[in-house]
């Protein structure tokens, strides 16, 4: 059993792969062009484990054309440059099928070295990536391909593959397994989406397992496949998108008011390990999302932040999930927020104005002065600390940045201000 699992029971044909069912089901446009055998140049996107290589592997089988595999990880430039120098040679009489493996990692020298012979067909580039490829390959090799994404599998769609996975397991070693009741269910779960994950479980937990007595069989338990696949489902790469993902899902789910989904992402992020991130979402959610609705979660917040940082995981858990929960279940106002971009606006199209005379920070006009004072009026010498005054530039002075947000707090500053500026206007 040296060649793994995931290998062993890699899937031969469309009709076998594991979910994608929106790249593989009948009809779909990929399935189409696969089973036509005329092949362009490919690019897979998506997460590990999710069948870009095995597809990639079945496309090969399908052509008459000489396979070469290579992975950005370890492949140089004098890698791709034996590839090319196999064209027109008798070793390639039809050109070449290049399947590259993690291409983000190719320099922009190595990914432009194949350009010409992809335009020219001499080369069919089927490349795949588990990084967004709009960030990570370059726009002259992007605009020679198609991209096709991959999605993470579903427990649903997982779930047949990992019995599959019990039954070979017993083919090849002759043995009848006693599987608890679920543990198929919990290894579709735990295994995050991720079939190569998956299958390393199943096998795992075989081998993991106490070896039976004669006459017994082998045990496999819930609770030895929870040894084993501790934080297995936590996709958790600080330079891809799933790192992002995590930390635009945790806060989006603060800003919908969604104390459970928030701290279920609060959970993910720092079990991985990574509280700095989960303080500076935060940190921004309660300024750019509660804001003015609950002006004292900003110093609340902080204050829970400033706890997590000093006593460091796991107790930092206890201050942040306070915060989350908070900051979910808080009035939201993005108003001050709004404010400030409708200002920056006007200020990056040129409408800032010379800052009007009664606010300048001087004191004296020069003796040539056609009206000569700076008539600035101090609020505080009037009654409710406020008088008519004009405070923006003439060119926009009726400019109107901040609405103030529909919530108690922000609603009781307008009823107030109102009345104020009422009795005066």
């Amino acid at each position: 059993m040296s060649v793994p699992l995931a290998d062993r029971i890699r899937p031969k044909t469309l009709d076998e792969l594991v979910g994608q069912k929106h790249l593989f089901g009948e009809g779909a446009a990929l399935r189409n062009i696969i089973e036509s055998g005329e092949i362009p140049n490919l690019i897979f996107y998506g997460p590990s484990g999710t069948g870009k290589t095995t597809v990639a592997r079945m496309i090969a089988n399908k052509t008459n054309k000489r396979l070469h595999i290579l992975n950005g990880t370890s492949a140089s430039l004098g890698d791709v440059r034996d590839v090319i120098a196999e064209l027109g040679t008798i070793a390639a009489p039809n050109g070449l099928l290049l399947y590259l493996d993690e291409i983000q990692y190719f320099n922009k020298k190595q990914q432009q070295s194949l350009l010409q012979y992809i335009e020219n067909g001499d080369i069919t580039l089927i490349a795949s990536t588990t990084e967004n490829p709009y960030f990570y390959i370059y726009s002259a090799v992007l605009s020679r391909a198609t991209v096709f994404e991959f999605k993470h599998v579903s427990p649903e769609d997982a779930l047949p593959a990992v019995e599959r996975a019990f039954r070979l397991l017993q083919e090849e070693s002759g043995e009848t397994y006693e599987t608890e009741e679920g543990l198929p269910e919990y290894i579709a779960e735990a295994s995050g989406g991720d079939m190569r994950k998956a299958m390393n479980i199943c096998e795992m937990c075989v081998l993991g397992a106490p070896v039976p007595r004669p006459g017994e069989r082998r045990k496999l338990t819930v609770s030895r496949a929870g040894e084993i696949c501790a934080k297995t489902g936590a996709h958790y790469d600080k330079k891809g998108d799933e790192y992002y993902d995590l930390l635009s899902a945790f806060q989006k789910s603060m800003r919908g008011s969604d104390p459970d989904a928030a701290v279920h992402y609060l959970a993910r992020i720092l079990e991985a390990g990574d509280l700095i991130s989960a303080c500076r979402r935060l940190l921004v959610c309660a300024n750019e999302d509660v804001g003015l609705a609950y002006p004292m979660i900003i110093p609340i917040v902080k204050a829970a932040v400033d706890t997590a940082m000093q006593v460091g995981l796991p107790e930092a858990r206890i201050p942040l999930a306070n915060a989350v929960v908070l900051v979910s279940t808080s009035p939201k106002s993005n108003s001050a927020y709004l404010a400030y971009d409708r200002a920056a606006a006007d200020v990056r199209q040129g409408r800032a104005g010379p800052v009007p005379r009664q606010l300048q920070n001087k004191h004296f006009d020069g003796a040539d002065a056609a009206n000569p004072g700076q008539f600035y009026v101090y609020p505080h010498d009037f009654p409710n600390h406020w008088t008519a005054q004009q405070y923006l530039p003439d060119n926009l002075k009726d400019a109107v940045y901040y609405v103030p947000g529909e919530n108690k707090a922000e609603q009781a500053a307008k009823a107030y201000w109102d009345k104020v500026k009422g009795k005066q206007s």
